[in-house]
């Protein structure tokens, strides 16, 4: 008994995905971003450690880029009403941490010592992205 089963998508297509759309709803996680590379330089600038506040700035810009480029994937799947395969889902994911991983870690190497700031800023950013989703998804459980 093999019967098809249509699947109709979760998420009806309401609009086209666009930088601008996932920019206008990012924009409490930019401005996150925006706070913590001023405050390295507020903080570590003011001890003299001009290039750390840069590579700190740089890993959070990474971070942000990083948020940015998978919120958008996201939404043009979701948009699209496709159903992608798993290992779509891989290779997307796997490209796209691969590049961050390929530059975060040149820049790191290349800036040594300051660079470590970066992988830093990077993990400091990502840590307080998760958090802010996590906070998002705990109000939207609460509210149901």
């Amino acid at each position: 008994m093999n019967a098809e089963v249509a699947v109709e998508p979760v998420v009806e297509p309401t609009q086209k995905a666009s930088v601008r759309k996932v920019v206008r709803d990012q924009r409490k996680t930019i401005l996150v971003a925006l706070g913590l590379a001023v405050a390295s330089y507020w903080i570590i600038g003011q001890l003299g450690e001009w290039r750390l506040a840069t590579c700190l700035a740089v890993g959070i810009a990474l971070g942000l880029a990083n948020h940015l480029a998978t919120e958008l994937w996201l939404l043009r799947i979701i948009t699209s009403g496709d159903q992608p395969s798993r290992a779509q889902l891989v290779r997307a994911t796997f490209v796209r941490l691969s590049v961050l991983t390929v530059v975060a870690v040149g820049l790191a190497i290349w800036l040594w010592p300051d660079g470590v700031g970066l992988l830093l800023g990077l993990a400091i950013f990502r840590l307080l992205a998760l958090m802010m989703t996590s906070i998002t998804l705990l109000k939207e459980l609460k509210s149901q």
